[in-house]
């Protein structure tokens, strides 16, 4: 019998290519989170003497407002990219944060001792990695008897926006595509809480929060990041270089982004599942 596309998308791999790079266009979102717009369902669970890891922390921006919350305690932030923790470092020192510190680290093999930090966090990860139950294995082994596993990822299908365009229609079935084709599942967010089920965690809290942009300040800087992503990040390589999208469909995509930016009408919804899981003691 055949294997559904659903099923497929399913199976775990090994590996996975991060889609989007670290070309300024995508510096230029990550920079922008913080632990208020991007981690709110874990800042309840904070005390001030935790010691926090936080997965995929890029340039660092969450992972010193998380260093901040836990003046007594101490965050190491880790990344599979060697190049962008430089950047973290620089956002931390220029916070005089002296309680964090940044290494290079696969969260699906982490060198860190079993039962090591208060909490595990991971913003916008999961969708990248090629097998995120073992990644959250991982993740919960690392964890204190106790402690907390707290996950955010977006999900692409359910992402929605105004008026319709269907040049933002090519573009979320190409990313999609794209993503999927480097090992990666962009609709992570609904499946938070099944790959953490399966991971053998019993004690979770499933939430969801977005992200909305619909000023024309907040239009023009969603619309200009994804515009220049489409067209010169590692996504637009990767989408060419895998017989994904022409330069040429690429520069449509890029084209109908900005038009959207100039409606004045414009709104876009990024939506995400989150959980929150606590070790048993």
């Amino acid at each position: 019998m055949p294997t559904s596309p659903e099923t497929q998308q399913e199976k775990p791999r090994e590996t996975a290519v991060y889609t989007h790079g670290h070309h300024e266009s995508v510096l230029r979102s990550h920079t922008w989170r913080t632990a208020a717009n991007s981690a709110a369902y874990l800042l309840g669970s904070l005390k001030p003497h935790m010691r926090i890891l936080d997965i995929g922390c890029g340039p660092g921006t969450i992972t010193a407002d998380l260093a901040a919350l836990v003046p007594d305690g101490h965050v190491t932030g880790v990344d599979h990219a060697p190049g962008v923790l430089d950047r973290a470092r620089e956002t931390a020192a220029a916070r005089g944060l002296g309680n964090v510190d940044f290494a290079v680290a696969d969260v699906h093999a982490l060198d860190f001792p079993d039962d090591t930090f208060c909490v595990v966090h991971a913003h916008q990860v999961l969708q990248h990695v090629g097998d995120p139950v073992r990644a959250l294995r991982e993740m919960v082994r690392v964890t204190r008897p106790g402690g907390f596993v707290a996950v955010r990822d977006s999900d692409y299908a359910a992402m929605t926006w105004y008026p319709a365009s269907a040049g933002l229609d090519d573009w979320l079935d190409l990313y999609r595509r794209v993503a999927r084709a480097n090992g990666g599942e962009p609709d992570a967010g609904r499946r938070l809480k099944s790959w953490a089920l399966r991971a053998g965690l019993t004690d979770i809290t499933a939430t969801s929060g977005t992200w909305t942009y619909s000023t024309a300040e907040e239009r023009e800087w969603w619309s200009g990041l994804w515009a220049d992503r489409t067209l010169a990040s590692a996504y637009a390589e990767r989408a060419v270089e895998g017989g994904h999208a022409t330069v040429e469909q690429l520069r449509a995509v890029s084209d109908a982004w900005r038009k959207w930016g100039r409606q004045d009408d414009g709104w876009f919804c990024v939506p995400h599942g989150e959980i929150l899981c606590r070790k048993s003691a």
